[in-house]
């Protein structure tokens, strides 16, 4: 569906691309990510035909986008730009209404318009994808208001809508939920992926990786005006690469709910040495993780990668958690597989607690065969308990369990998995 043709446009004086290809097939969503300055706006202006490139050319369609006259090119491109500001006073439904202008003649009839009823380009058929448009972005509850005095994620909606009413096999965005609440963000991107099911092919430039991870089919990270890596979310979004591109520390894991590609930003670690030559304090500690049942796969990566000295256990042989641990070489305490926790291991935990600067208590199943890990925390000098679901969907161990867990929860730091790092490094 869209060709990008070793594609370089310079604004001013700064090269802002340089020699950019790529290749979208059709009913794809592609999301374009990068640090601020990269490109990616430009790339999006140059694939509706607004920027004609200095060198190369984007074909849409088996069309180059810079030949074709401004209606033809928005009869095969729409776009929601990431400035939503509108100098006119019209209402919602006008705006909306104005994504069909590129199949209007200079008379106000719509090219190939038939009398109300039949199926054509025009007549009742435009009304009704100006309804359907504003349905789907849920803007028809205010659709006499005046544009001017609706809130920013609102008109942001609205945008869509008329970019969804010009009916165009290609929809680009740029910055799509960037005033957006949460709320509006996941329903936009469902809406997004609702559309490419229908066929229509999607490029949006998006600066959350993780919901660009979540929802898109494939991603171009561009850098310095150049395509640095492009794929799948999984291949694009390596630690090294992504360190190259943003100068900066990340880990990459597997979203323990969603299943995605996972990006967490590290601060740049600042070890150094004191006027004596000795090493200064960076930081870092001993911590000591208490999981199971793949609970605690990310946050050992995290702990890891943020320059913590981490252990882990006790964990039954086959777990997943202990394999993640062994991955990342960790010290670990393990038991026989479905064993429960024997006086070995209980020992073993015990004095890698007591050596802890602070303990991790993530929100993994109690049982008979582990509750002994909360007995063992019981000792420990700080305690930072990781929760997500109360601890009564996931306490198979009676009410001896829950009081333990309540007095480890009420003297301990109580935090999401997001929250982790910082309540680590308060601690240490």
């Amino acid at each position: 569906m869209i060709r990008i043709e070793d594609v370089s446009i310079t604004l001013g004086e700064n090269e802002v691309l340089d020699g950019v290809s790529a290749s979208i097939d059709e009913g794809r969503f592609v999301g374009l990510v990068g640090p601020n300055g990269a490109g990616k706006t430009t790339l999006l202006r140059a694939t509706n035909g607004v920027l004609s490139p200095d060198s190369g050319r984007v074909v849409v369609d088996d069309d180059a986008i810079a030949d074709l006259s401004s209606k033809a090119a928005s009869r095969r491109v729409a776009t929601v730009p990431q400035d939503t500001s509108l100098s006119f006073d019209f209402d919602v439904r006008n705006v909306v209404a104005m994504g069909r202008n590129p199949y209007r003649t200079r008379f106000g009839s719509e090219i190939g318009a038939k009398p109300a009823g039949s199926d054509g380009f025009g007549g009742e058929r435009g009304t009704d994808v100006v309804e359907r448009a504003m349905d789907r972005t849920e803007v028809s509850a205010f659709a006499d208001r005046s544009i001017t005095e609706v809130s920013g994620g609102e008109r942001q909606r609205v945008l869509l809508a008329r970019a969804l009413a010009q009916d165009t096999p290609v929809l680009l965005l740029d910055e799509p939920t960037a005033s957006l609440d949460i709320n509006h963000q996941v329903r936009t991107f469902e809406l997004v992926r609702e559309l490419v099911a229908d066929g229509k092919t999607v490029v949006a430039a998006i600066h959350d990786l993780n919901l660009a991870a979540h929802y898109c089919d494939e991603l171009l990270l561009l850098a310095d005006g150049s395509v640095l890596a492009d794929g799948t979310p999984t291949e694009v979004l390596a630690e090294e690469t992504l360190r190259e591109a943003f100068d900066t520390r990340a880990v990459v894991s597997r979203h323990p709910v969603t299943g995605s590609t996972y990006v967490t930003a590290l601060p740049e670690r600042t070890a150094g040495t004191d006027g004596n030559g000795d090493r200064e304090d960076d930081g870092s500690g001993r911590v000591h993780v208490i999981g199971g049942g793949g609970t605690v796969s990310r946050l050992l990566y995290l702990l890891s990668a943020a320059g913590h000295e981490v252990s882990v256990g006790v964990l039954n042989e086959g777990d997943s958690d202990l394999e993640t641990a062994r991955h990342l070489g960790l010290e670990t305490v393990a038991e026989e597989p479905f064993a429960p926790i024997g006086p070995e291991a209980r020992t073993a935990v015990e004095r890698r607690i007591r050596e802890a600067d602070v303990t991790v208590l993530a929100d993994v199943e109690i049982g008979t065969g582990n509750v002994a890990n909360l007995d063992a925390a019981a000792e420990a000098e700080s305690v930072v308990v990781v929760e997500e679901r109360p601890f009564e969907d996931r306490n198979y161990a009676g009410s001896e369990a829950a009081v333990r867990y309540r007095s480890l929860r009420e003297r301990g730091t109580v935090v999401s998995p997001d929250d982790l790092l910082s309540a680590v490094a308060d601690a240490v």
